[in-house]
């Protein structure tokens, strides 16, 4: 098994695009905390909830001195529609690319479903303090609270 990053590590700074084409890396938000919550698929149930409870925060992750990112492999132009399908506020970052954020991090992977074999994205959030380095991990993640926790952790996250 491959050694993936862990608490305490540095966050992989690979870039990927913003849903308005702009580039984007961990190392863009240097000096600032960061949450980089992974989700599955655009427009699906849980991830379009996860997406809407982070939006809810946003106004107090931004109070707390906290960015969020939210990552998966969909296309710049479907995170674009999912955005304004449902009103989000986050931003969104495509991971789309071979060897991306997700692949260094260990969470894109084989999954199975039903007996069929595919590639898929765990649901996985990081906190990452105002140096870069991972300070908390929730790995398969259940959406319901979720964010509310991260946002505790973050704000209890001193830089």
């Amino acid at each position: 098994m491959a050694d993936f990053p862990k608490v305490g590590d540095a966050m992989p700074d690979v870039a990927m695009t913003l849903s308005d084409g702009t580039p984007v890396r961990v190392g863009d938000y240097h000096g600032t905390k960061l949450v980089i919550f992974f989700y599955p698929k655009d427009d699906t149930p849980g991830c379009t909830t996860e997406n809407k409870d982070f939006t809810a925060l946003a106004d107090e992750f931004a109070g707390a001195g906290v960015a969020l990112l939210g990552v998966s492999k969909d296309s710049v132009e479907k995170h674009r529609k999912f955005a304004d399908k449902h009103a989000l506020s986050v931003s969104l970052a495509s991971d789309a690319g071979e060897a991306g954020l997700s692949d260094a991090l260990g969470i894109w992977t084989e999954k199975v479903n039903y007996g069929r074999t595919y590639m898929g994205m765990i649901r996985t959030t990081y906190l990452v303090d105002s140096n870069g380095a991972i300070a908390q991990i929730w790995p398969k993640v259940k959406v319901a609270g979720h964010a509310a926790a991260v946002l505790a952790a973050a704000r209890a996250l001193n830089g």
